[in-house]
């Protein structure tokens, strides 16, 4: 398993960071970012508003018209557009996060937010279709496969560990992968993956490795980002208990004959108990670990199922 070389450059809005940027000359500063996710992640702050000229302290704003196509406005005057000003506010500086591995947003925001933020029509009241901000909308038509967050939703603790799986997973493979492409290297990373992609997403991990099957007849750039556009696709979304269940007892077959039944038996009464939401998945995957180590094969050792991020990000305790 490759070490991190690289640092791992990580978007994040400017008012996350303790910046007095926001509406009211103020921050909202991140805990979580600052004291925790800082430790691990390089952060790289940015306020589209204030990039595109608005003054802080500054009127509310807020989208309006169509849902589909929003436009900005001051929250108190509806004949000024200010689309256009925060759009050139951001648009060349876009290409500045191309080395980013994902970006952790603010909340409620017209610009930064990530989802349900309210589009108002013209009689005052907000539309039932909720949307994105405009500077959230134009990065991930720029970055489609680049992991997103709000802050506020990693609070939750499986947002925040899928989040940073996938940070982790979008930086691991271009370092192995995008770094120098070859088909060795591609297959080299699927392989280690195999049992995260088991434990989120069975359909896509079988199409994956469709795809691999013929990747020597693949050019080896269109191959890459094919497949990383359906890793990521694959890794959207968080591991439910029942494949994580599956995924351990599959690995704890690669114990049958080296490890006795007895304690076999105690490793699958351990999973069940975590399957049933007695034990965290930290529980099974310390105790699978412990023998793998001992008794484990070369290939089950590479599985970076085990340790997908930092362990002393503690991510699986809460899981």
């Amino acid at each position: 398993m490759s070490d991190i070389s690289t640092t791992i450059q990580v978007g994040l809005s400017a008012c996350l960071a303790g910046q007095e940027v926001r509406y009211n000359g103020g921050h909202s500063q991140s805990k979580l970012c600052l004291h925790t996710l800082a430790q691990y992640f390089e952060f790289k702050t940015f306020c589209p508003e204030v990039a595109a000229g608005f003054g802080t302290p500054r009127p509310t704003m807020r989208l309006t018209g169509d849902p589909a196509n929003p436009r900005l406005q001051f929250s108190d005057d509806s004949q000024q557009d200010l689309t256009q000003q925060l759009n050139q506010g951001f648009s060349d500086k876009l290409a500045q996060f191309k080395d980013f591995d994902g970006y952790i947003l603010m909340k409620n925001s017209p610009s930064c937010g990530l989802e349900r933020i309210k589009i108002y029509q013209a009689n005052g009241y907000p539309h039932k279709q909720r949307g994105q901000g405009l500077f959230t909308a134009a990065l991930i038509k720029r970055y489609p496969l680049l992991p997103v967050e709000e802050e506020g939703r990693l609070h939750d603790p499986h947002l925040k560990e899928n989040f940073i799986l996938r940070v982790y997973a979008h930086h691991y493979f271009k370092q192995e992968v995008l770094s120098a492409p070859d088909h060795h290297a591609l297959i080299q990373f699927h392989s280690r993956y195999k049992y995260i992609l088991m434990a989120h997403n069975q359909e896509l991990y079988r199409e994956l490795g469709r795809i691999l099957s013929n990747a020597q007849e693949s050019e080896i750039n269109a191959l890459s980002q094919q497949y990383l556009k359906l890793f990521m696709q694959a890794l959207s979304k968080p591991a439910s208990h029942k494949n994580h269940s599956n995924t351990l007892l599959h690995i704890l077959g690669y114990l049958k004959k080296t490890v006795p039944s007895e304690a076999r038996q105690n490793i699958a009464e351990v999973i069940h108990k975590y399957r049933q939401n007695q034990l965290p998945l930290s529980t099974p995957i310390t105790l699978l670990k412990h023998y793998i180590e001992q008794y484990g094969t070369d290939y089950i050792k590479s599985q970076r199922y085990f340790e997908p991020y930092p362990e002393a990000l503690c991510l699986a305790n809460h899981l």
